[in-house]
């Protein structure tokens, strides 16, 4: 049985990422502790070679030695967690702990490069195989206007639309990072490789799982959204698991 079937036919709870497959792309609401338990439950059950973190820059990924891991604490400082922008490390803390001979990818863009992106565009940011990765070409006409009001609502309607283009760019950016960095673990531990992300680069349409394909079409991968209180979750993925939605603020207050 192919994984894309076997996570159709059992129920999440009971099963996942199989020990075969090469990735397993594990999605996430950033703020959300229920979604960052389920990631380390999986990163547990699978044993990766290695854990491909969206949140992590290089730099920071080569501070996460096993020596490290037990202690929260510890981690968290070494990586700069506080300063970091990120949701509270605690949350993060098991899926480390879960794999503790893993070796760490950290496939951040740094914000000065993110900031590049809306002068330069995305290729000159990712370097010379931009084009293998497919940001020298724009994206087709309907997806990109899907992308922009996708951007626009996310940031609760207040952006100025000339700043769209840029923001989508970004994203596209974020991806291939995600991906080269997959290839590159996948090169040097031999997989499987895990990787923590969040929904929007996990989504199978034009996500990281969308980019490996056309680069490396011979890996297997497996990808697991995660919404909240059931809410729809578009962009295509194996398996999608509900979790109560997290306590927070209002997003659009801080655009009054």
């Amino acid at each position: 049985m192919s994984l894309r079937a076997l996570a159709l036919t059992v129920t999440l709870c009971a099963a996942g990422p199989v020990a075969s497959q090469d990735v397993a792309i594990l999605g996430e609401v950033h703020d959300n502790p229920d979604h960052h338990a389920e990631q380390a439950a999986q990163v547990a059950r699978l044993q990766p070679a290695a854990i491909v973190f969206e949140m992590l820059t290089e730099d920071q990924a080569a501070r996460a030695t096993p020596g490290l891991r037990g202690d929260a604490a510890a981690l968290a400082e070494a990586l700069d967690w506080a300063d970091s922008g990120w949701p509270d490390f605690t949350m993060y803390h098991p899926i480390f702990t879960a794999a503790p001979e893993a070796v760490i990818y950290g496939a951040l863009v740094p914000r000065d490069a993110a900031r590049a992106v809306f002068d330069s565009g995305p290729s000159e940011a990712f370097g010379p195989e931009a084009a293998r990765y497919g940001l020298d070409r724009d994206l087709d006409p309907e997806e990109q206007a899907t992308r922009e009001a996708m951007q626009m609502a996310a940031h609760c309607d207040a952006l100025p639309e000339e700043m769209l283009p840029g923001m989508v760019a970004v994203q596209r950016l974020r991806d291939a990072v995600l991906a080269r960095a997959v290839v590159q673990a996948v090169d040097e531990t031999g997989g499987p490789v895990v990787v923590i992300t969040g929904n929007g680069h996990a989504r199978r349409d034009w996500g990281v799982p969308a980019v490996l394909d056309k680069i490396a079409p011979d890996l297997d991968i497996w990808v697991l959204g995660q919404t909240e209180d059931n809410r729809p979750l578009e962009g295509g993925f194996d398996a999608i698991k509900s979790a109560p939605a997290a306590p927070r603020p209002d997003p659009c207050a801080a655009f009054e």
